[in-house]
């Protein structure tokens, strides 16, 4: 069989994929659309500051005469403004190639033509260079031979691209087998690896993004909500306690207040698990309504690894694995002659809470600048929020999907905070105030609410809430109000609404059953997070992190019980639910 080195030469083309780049400098690993547009990428998130560069050597079959190719795309473009940013330079041996990237108003993913190149010397090297801090991003940087050799723009043919070129094996290395895999490391997800794993599980646990926990890792900063340790299980919430930050400072905080640390040291210490960090998983492999393997993808290396269980939990919050593995699930609001709940809208929709990208300024000790953005058409001080940071009511995306539209929703994110920034420094009636404020951090991944939910035997509903409907099954005790999130109308200014507000409806706590906990349809998945089996309207309450870090720990024991009595996990509910309870007490 042909080697990729072989293939990449006999198509007289060599890509590089940038998030293999050596030192990535300055620039970010994004994952968040790699489903949608087959990779990851790197991306320049400055907040306005050019970040250090990013810098990487290859080895070209040969030198020569090259037609060099760099696959980006001119993100501003795409609010149809005439100005844009996002802009970067791509240099070959520390020469510049002649265009600015990102900057020719195509809003779409394209190959941008980067001119000729001569090499005396097969070994290059290359360099990502940003010039305004604002996001410009990079994902594949492609070397041809023949000068009228076009790159493929179509997605099969892009792909198969890829894969000749990578230099990377796509057979899958296989991990071994373990008793429990767990797709997610958020607050929920770390919660069922720790406690399966003292259960004596061997226990993997996969998360595609650098540091663990989702919306509470200093990526996104979200505070964490829900009170633990609840009657009849006070128990219950002991895990989250050992990995949550030890001081609650709230959201939009700076890195340190998080306490990736934390997190990372919990998971460490067990012995049981393996962790496996910047891992995405991208397909399924199941036989009889079980699933037998999942296999995910590193999102730096691009490496393929197989993890083979008797047991799965979907922690990530999309529903990834449920939805790969054919588990039934929704998205958006159900109508009301399907619920009877109170709060559902008449007729069902997509709607969803949206996601929040939030951002915080500090002082510094003499003026600062911002540029006048073309962004900033529309706001007015009506419309703009004078404050020192935005919180989780900066929320977009409520009307689009949030799983394949999320490089939109992240974007119009950063596009209102620049612009909301940009009008207060420049042009608000409190520039002056805001003089020496600086733009300290903008969220880059977004931190999302809502997306797929995986059905299970029971799925909850507002009236079982508002009712004290109690199951026979109760555990996990929601204390958080019915928090629903709507989208903000603003006439004023000229975009989506990027701003929510919230409807709290206030209820005693209340239990949810463990039937929520797992898929109704494939045997052996279990779920916890924002991606259990409830309403739009239930998911409201249950969504907060702490108690959904409550809901992993229960995921993790019932595990264990599983292995235990070799069942699959409705044969807990309904063989061996004290056996589950006894384990809350311990």
């Amino acid at each position: 069989m042909a080697s990729a080195q072989e293939k990449s030469q006999s198509l007289a083309v060599h890509m590089v994929e940038t998030e293999r780049f050596e030192d990535p400098g300055g620039w970010t690993v994004d994952q968040q659309c790699m489903d949608v547009i087959g990779s990851s990428y790197l991306i320049a998130h400055g907040c306005g500051q050019p970040v250090a560069d990013a810098v990487t050597n290859i080895r070209l079959p040969s030198g020569g005469r090259y037609r060099v190719w760099v696959r980006t795309r001119d993100w501003v473009a795409q609010f149809g403004f005439p100005e844009t940013f996002g802009h970067f330079r791509m240099l070959v041996n520390d020469q510049p190639l002649t265009p600015v990237f990102g900057a020719d108003k195509r809003a779409q993913w394209h190959w941008q033509d980067g001119g000729f190149v001569e090499l005396e010397d097969p070994d290059v090297s290359l360099r990502l260079q940003d010039l305004d801090g604002f996001d410009g991003r990079c994902d594949a940087v492609l070397f041809a031979r023949e000068p009228d050799f076009l790159p493929p723009e179509e997605r099969e043919a892009l792909d198969a691209l890829r894969r000749e070129c990578g230099g990377v094996q796509q057979d899958p290395v296989d991990a071994g087998q373990f008793d429990f895999v767990v797709a997610g490391g958020g607050v929920a997800g770390i919660c069922a690896a720790v406690a399966a794993a003292r259960e004596g599980l061997n226990v993997a646990l996969l998360h595609d993004r650098p540091v663990l926990g989702g919306n509470n890792s200093s990526e996104i900063r979200v505070h964490i909500g829900g009170k633990r340790n609840l009657e009849p299980f006070p128990a219950l919430g002991n895990i989250v306690n050992e990995i949550i930050p030890s001081e609650d400072h709230g959201n939009a905080q700076p890195q340190a207040y998080y306490e990736d640390d934390k997190k990372l040291a919990a998971v460490e210490k067990e012995p049981n698990i393996y962790l496996a960090l910047n891992t995405h998983v991208v397909d399924v492999e199941s036989a009889g309504g079980r699933i037998t393997a999942v296999v995910a993808q590193d999102i730096e290396t691009g490496a393929r690894t197989r993890y083979a269980a008797g047991l799965f939990a979907d922690c990530t919050g999309d529903g990834a694995v449920g939805h790969l593995a054919g588990a039934e699930y929704r998205v958006g609001r159900e109508g009301k002659a399907e619920t009877g709940e109170r709060l559902a809208p008449e007729v069902p929709d997509t709607m969803v809470m949206g996601s929040s990208i939030m951002w915080y300024t500090e002082q510094a000790e003499s003026e600062t600048h911002f540029p006048e953005f073309p962004w900033a058409t529309g706001f007015s001080e009506e419309v703009c929020d004078p404050a020192e940071r935005g919180d989780w009511n900066w929320e977009v995306g409520m009307k689009q999907d949030q799983i394949t539209d999320i490089e939109w929703i992240r974007d119009y994110g950063l596009r209102t905070a620049y612009g909301n920034w940009s009008f207060v420094k420049n042009r608000s009636a409190w520039k002056d105030e805001f003089r020496n404020h600086r733009l300290a951090w903008v969220g880059c991944i977004a931190g999302k609410r809502e997306s797929r939910r995986l059905l299970g035997d029971v799925v909850l509903t507002e009236e079982d809430i508002e009712e004290n409907r109690i199951f026979p099954d109760a555990c996990v005790t929601t204390t958080w109000t019915i928090d629903l999130h709507y989208p903000r109308e603003i006439p004023a200014f000229d975009g989506a609404p990027f701003r929510s507000y919230a409807d709290h409806v206030q209820k005693p706590p209340y239990p949810i059953p463990f039937r929520c906990f797992y898929s109704r349809n494939i045997e052996n998945l279990m779920m916890a997070g924002r991606n259990i089996s409830v309403t739009h309207i239930a998911l409201g309450t249950t969504r907060v992190m702490g108690t959904c870090g409550m809901m992993g720990e229960v995921v993790g024991m019932a595990a264990g019980l599983c292995c235990e009595q070799n069942v699959p996990p409705r044969a807990v509910y309904t063989d061996y639910l004290q056996k589950l309870f006894d384990r809350f007490c311990l």
